[in-house]
């Protein structure tokens, strides 16, 4: 393994962490808008709250970890991406600040204020919409390149049958990783309310999960033929990924093994994930950028995997210990602390 495709596999490995872990924070924030609208128990919220507590902070750490190590390794993405990303990433951060700002006024200020949760509840899907168009524009015929500027083509973006079918897919996939994930821990909590509730969202988002998928896979044979053809060379990759996605469905439906049908969906989100990145090498941007265009020196490559890794290496064990102590302690899930 070269020390290019090491140094992408390292980060595409923090962006899957981001992926699972905000998953469900952004969907629990939207969960905990539409039950507050819709008249549920309102303590079905408290078992929301109790889960994001310990983790909203650790959250960013992951999406931090791989800006950094995405321009330290690869420069070149800084001037294609900085540029092209320069109104969407300022949106996104926009979004983020929004989300922060409710966990501070949440936390240390009015309580159950309706605005703040519905701004909690839209950035919950408008964060993951918003992060698609980096997937979406990678895939090239989005940008405008000429020798002085890179510029976004706004009009083919919008346009794009594939671009609306990631936003889709983002978006749904955060529904239905974020329902499986609460329906687990409200058993674990021993609460049968919430349990049912969420049990429901999660069989509901199912069938559009899977359903923006095949789009997926249809608006990108249109969109970029080669990337298509690539994935295809691959495909027990996301045979198999399916095959996860019907058990963890299954074990939900039959109310059995919730805590495997998690990792079950873990792992599915974790093949298709490493599968589409596999089949994007070695373009970091088609059809001008590649992994191996303007990587840095072997000395500073081995310097920031090890630094990345060891980096790694403290995030488990923080959250390791997040879970411990607060999200799977019997007391404090039940509420008793």
């Amino acid at each position: 393994m070269t020390y290019e495709v090491l140094g992408i596999t390292v980060l595409w490995l923090f962006l899957y962490g981001y992926l699972i872990v905000a998953s469900i924070d952004f969907g629990a924030g939207f969960f905990h808008y539409y039950n507050k609208e819709s008249k549920k128990d309102y303590r079905i919220n408290k078992l929301i709250q109790r889960y994001l507590s310990p983790v909203w902070e650790i959250t960013n750490v992951f999406l931090v970890f791989f800006f950094i190590g995405i321009v330290g390794f690869f420069p070149d993405t800084a001037y294609y991406y900085g540029s092209a990303l320069l109104v969407p990433g300022s949106i996104s951060i926009i979004l983020l600040a929004i989300r922060g700002s409710y966990y501070a006024f949440n936390t240390y200020g009015a309580k159950d204020n309706r605005l703040y949760s519905f701004l909690y509840g839209a950035t919950g899907l408008l964060i993951p919409a918003s992060f698609t168009v980096v997937l979406t524009i990678s895939e090239g015929g989005f940008l405008e390149v000429t020798d002085d500027r890179v510029q976004l083509q706004y009009g083919a973006l919008f346009s794009s049958g594939y671009s609306w079918s990631v936003v889709i897919l983002a978006i749904v996939s955060v529904l239905y990783i974020s329902a499986m994930f609460l329906t687990y821990y409200a058993n674990r909590a021993g609460d049968p309310q919430a349990y049912q509730l969420f049990r429901k969202y999660a069989l509901f988002w199912s069938a559009p999960t899977i359903a923006a998928c095949v789009l997926i896979f249809f608006t990108l044979s249109q969109h970029n033929p080669e990337h298509f053809s690539s994935m295809i060379s691959i495909g027990w990759v996301f045979f198999l990924s399916l095959l996860f996605f019907c058990a963890a469905v299954a074990l939900v439906y039959q109310g059995k093994y919730l805590g495997l049908a998690f990792v079950l969906v873990m792992l599915q989100y974790g093949t298709a994930w490493f599968g589409y990145g596999a089949s994007h090498l070695p373009y970091l941007l088609y059809p001008y950028l590649t992994i191996y265009d303007g990587f840095v020196n072997e000395a500073m490559a081995i310097a920031l995997i090890a630094a990345f890794i060891g980096g790694l290496l403290l995030l488990i064990p923080s959250l390791y210990l997040a879970m411990r102590l607060f999200l799977f302690d019997d007391e404090y899930v039940q509420g008793k602390k």
